[in-house]
């Protein structure tokens, strides 16, 4: 075999690589075969004086059978017989196409091949054969150059080469064709004899090419060396005129022909040469460019934990400080001033998040958790959080979420409240008027897509020929509040349609475990410019520098949210008209999760709503229809059933039975809700009368408690004649409180599903035990003061070596809250010294031995929860902890809900059984 051209090195390393590959199927293989021999037929101007160029594969007699399974043929000898039983096999796997017909021979069943491959590998140079038969019936030699799995130095063993050694690469030169063909184009009009011979054994010369018979009249002769890249091996070649030249210039000819023959050799095994030390050089930078590009991503991780942790670590300590400043009596002027400062901390921690998470996304290193959670919670979190902001700007906040979507679903309830979070709070922001109104669907049912388009009108795109002349519509339109959506279809009529779905089709059925939900905020704000709603999603943009300057915030939670809902395996887009508003949907692929799986191990974090209120029945009075679907939605999750009428006069006319109006249940209403809009002074006294008379007359054995929804209950209440006011936006537990008050029913049950975490927290830490870690004394006043309030007994020391030194079995301490970036020794390696002694304690208490553990370290296991209190949310950190023995982390600065979750399982009793 032999090799020439620049085949010799891309095609050896990508055969070698390939080949190697365990598992290679039948279909890559030939993709594989048909690359080698494309490319080799396209490179083979470079390879003139070569018939063809192959690839075989180093197979020894254990891989025999495999290989032959996976390539769908048996090894044969230069016979086309099967191979007998040999330590090793060289079967050519990938060829030219000129020379096809040696694939799947091996060439270690030819004497001269197999001489040739044994020297190559051993010397690891280019080595050639003897002259002898080519198949093509040509006289002609082999070169091979080995292929190794590694680079190898230049003094390596012959032992270590053989063992390196992936396979063979060669070519053939036709001795007679390549001369012929050269002496037909150099030759010219003077016939020129060559003979090439084989002196390796100066005594018998083996003749390579030409004829013995010697000429009639001979003409000088020119012999010279050539050199094939094998020093075992001389050749001499002869050239002369067949006929004395008859003019003296005409003896030049064939010299320089010769002449550039023996070049035009030389350069081609010195190109082939220097081509594959390029290709190796070319995968040597290669390699360490992947080193350092793997180093740089570490680097930048290691960066961004340190900036969090350096960032965080004193913001810990001003809110931890704020914190229990707003705990002591203050005046009101400076408990303004303090919660204000709260409050910008908290924003600064939020875009600290914020940076972060995006940092984290592009290094692909945002993974989301996989708990069950309830959604319908979530969004009621969410309405709290903007509803104060909602009542000053006067403007309605609902949520809806549909029948069909799960009471329970398994994702990560932390990123998808992150997601509608943005939108609702971008809403918050640029709407001053009109509503905000968030549903939840399923995909199967809504008409909600992602790529929604608004349907063109007369006087121009989305309605308005351009932005500076788009105002809002002031004709009351069928939405939430009666202002003009940016979504022509997110009017009642698609509305309604949604919810005929929820009540006539069959219940939901998937053969997957899968749901996915559509999601829509829609606003009624100052909508987005046509110009700028191309860089939404582009980080750190903001639609103008006004915007910005106005509305504030960094443009870069849109950015974020789009690629949490990607990861979620959804899409999200939006519908905007300038002075209109604006409509973000979006897609999320959650798990279905029924009650029965829900493990300790995944606890799941629900608000359960009273069922006092089951069985009860409503009357609301709503003008507008989608409204009042809102709340009936909340009615419906605390058991109440109602109908829906317009207007006062047509509620009296229900109870009464008059007018043709009637309760389709014929079962009365134990309380009227009223729309805010729907009720004056002028209604007040009127009803009540009205009420009084129906009930003398003996149409209604019971007055109805009268309940008005709005957003200021304390200045209704007093004003009107009222049992109670709803205040606005309408979640379920604020609704249920209400109706408690209004219909007098007693609260046990309330009381206790209203025991927050920070009661249950007191149950958890009072008179507990619990060491706190940290090289910071700020932080060690702020977690030692908040874990106090909560009645825990605590102990601080500024050192992993200090803890240490109290840490000794037994244990006196029920927790340990652990830093982990501390001088001397850190929090990962003071709890590898933990963990240790407690693995030796153990070990000794399976023993038994009375003079060396006493009783009491024999009566169980030891372990001491720890946990880590870290300043960066790096995913590494977290994964660290863990490996280090670490039972879990909370982060810095300290919430009582997240401290709540973090010590529940270590000191709730019921928990830990």
């Amino acid at each position: 075999m032999g090799v020439g051209g620049g085949v010799g090195e891309a095609a050896a390393v990508s055969a070698a690589e390939e080949a190697g590959k365990d598992g290679e199927g039948p279909g890559r293989g030939w993709r594989v075969k048909d690359t080698f021999a494309d490319y080799a037929a396209r490179t083979s101007f470079e390879r003139p004086l070569l018939s063809g160029v192959a690839y075989a594969l180093r197979v020894v007699h254990a891989d025999r059978e495999s290989f032959e399974r996976q390539q769908g043929w048996i090894i044969k000898t230069m016979k086309h017989e099967p191979s007998p039983v040999q330590d090793e096999y060289a079967p050519v796997i990938y060829s030219q196409e000129t020379v096809s017909y040696i694939e799947g021979l091996d060439m270690m069943s030819g004497e001269e091949d197999r001489e040739n491959i044994l020297r190559s590998r051993a010397s690891g140079k280019a080595v050639l054969t003897r002259p002898f038969r080519l198949m093509s019936n040509h006289l002609g030699v082999v070169l091979t150059f080995p292929v190794y799995l590694d680079d190898l130095t230049a003094d390596a063993k012959e032992e270590d080469r053989v063992k390196a050694t992936a396979g063979y690469l060669g070519g053939a030169f036709d001795v007679e064709s390549l001369v012929e063909n050269l002496l037909r184009q150099l030759a010219g009009n003077q016939e020129l004899v060559v003979n090439v011979y084989d002196v390796t054994n100066n005594s018998n010369p083996l003749l390579m090419y030409g004829s013995e018979v010697p000429l009639g009249n001979p003409s000088p002769s020119h012999i010279c060396m050539l050199d094939f890249g094998d020093p075992c091996r001389k050749h001499h070649m002869i050239c002369r005129y067949r006929n004395k030249p008859h003019v003296p210039w005409s003896a030049i000819t064939p010299s320089s022909c010769v002449f550039v023959i023996l070049m035009l050799l030389e350069y081609i095994i010195y190109a082939a040469w220097s081509r594959y030390d390029n290709v190796k050089e070319d995968y040597r930078k290669m390699e360490e460019l992947k080193k350092q590009a793997e180093a740089a991503d570490v680097a930048k991780s290691q960066f961004l934990a340190t900036v969090s942790h350096e960032i965080r670590t004193p913001m810990n300590g001003v809110l931890g400080m704020l914190d229990m400043l707003l705990d002591t009596d203050l005046k009101s002027t400076q408990r303004d001033y303090a919660q204000t400062a709260q409050v910008c901390g908290k924003a600064l921690i939020s875009l600290i998040n914020e940076v972060l998470d995006r940092a984290k996304i592009e290094a692909g290193k945002l993974d989301l958790e996989s708990v069950p959670f309830d959604l319908r919670s979530i969004l009621d979190d969410v309405i709290s959080l903007f509803s104060s902001k909602s009542r000053e700007k006067g403007i309605e906040l609902a949520v809806y979420v549909s029948e069909r979507v799960p009471e329970i679903l398994l994702g990560d309830p932390g990123r998808f409240r992150q997601i509608i979070t943005n939108l609702v709070g971008n809403s918050i922001k640029f709407t001053e008027q009109g509503h905000i109104f968030v549903q939840v669907h399923l995909a199967d049912h809504s008409n909600l897509a992602t790529e929604a388009k608004v349907e063109p009108v007369a006087n121009g795109m989305n309605g308005h020929k351009n932005e500076t002349t788009a105002v809002a519509t002031s004709v009351s339109c069928n939405t939430l509040s009666g202002f003009e959506a940016a979504d022509s279809r997110n009017n009642w009529e698609n509305f309604k349609l949604l919810l005929s779905y929820e009540k006539n089709e069959m219940p939901y059925e998937s053969v997957s475990d899968k749901v996915t939900l559509v999601v829509s905020v829609e606003d009624t704000g100052i909508g987005i410019p046509l110009d700028a709603q191309g860089k939404v999603f582009t980080p750190f943009m903001q639609a103008d520098s006004s915007t910005s300057r106005t509305y504030g915030g960094t443009g870069i939670g849109l950015s974020i949210s789009k690629c949490l809902v990607e990861i979620m395996g959804g899409q999200i887009n939006f519908v905007s008209r300038p002075h209109v508003g604006s409509t973000f949907t979006f897609t999320a692929v959650l798990q279905r999760c029924d009650r029965s799986a829900v493990s300790d191990s995944k606890p799941v974090m629900l608000h359960p709503l009273p069922s006092s209120f089951k069985g009860l029945s409503a009357l609301l009075v709503d003008r507008r229809p989608v409204r009042a679907t809102v709340t009936k939605y909340h009615l419906q999750r605390l058991g109440i059933t109602s109908e829906v009428v317009a207007t006062i006069e047509l509620a009296l006319g229900a109870f009464s039975g008059r007018n043709g109006h009637s309760l389709a249940s014929r079962k009365l209403p134990c309380m009227l809700l009223i729309e805010n809009d729907s009720w004056s002074s002028k209604v007040d006294v009127p009803l009540r009368s009205s009420l009084l008379e129906m009930k003398q007359n003996g149409q209604t054995p019971v007055l109805p408690k009268i309940v008005l929804t709005a957003a200021e209950s304390d200045k209704l209440k007093g004003n009107y004649a009222v049992d109670s006011v709803i205040t606005k936006p309408l979640k379920a537990s604020t609704l249920a409180a209400c109706l408690f008050q209004a219909l007098g029913i007693t609260q046990t049950q309330l009381s206790h599903e209203k025991q927050d975490s920070s009661g249950s927290l007191r149950g958890l830490l009072l008179g507990r035990n619990i060491l706190v870690v940290d090289d910071n004394k700020v932080n060690l006043r702020v977690a030692a003061g908040t874990l106090k309030k909560f009645g825990a007994k605590v102990e601080c020391v500024e050192s992993g070596k200090d803890a240490l030194a109290l840490l000794q079995i037994p244990y006196k301490f029920d927790l340990c809250l652990m830093d982990i970036q501390m001088p001397e020794m850190d929090g990962f390696e003071a709890t590898r010294h933990i963990r240790a002694m407690e693995a030796k304690a153990n070990g000794e208490a399976d023993t038994g031995d009375d003079s060396e553990v006493d009783r009491a370290t024999r009566a169980g296991k030891w372990h001491l929860p720890v946990l880590a209190m870290t300043a960066d949310v790096i995913q590494a950190t977290h994964e660290e902890c863990t490996k280090c023995g670490m039972d879990g982390y909370v982060t810095k600065p300290f919430e009582e809900k997240q401290l709540f979750q973090a010590v529940q399982k270590f000191l709730d009793p019921g928990m830990s059984t």
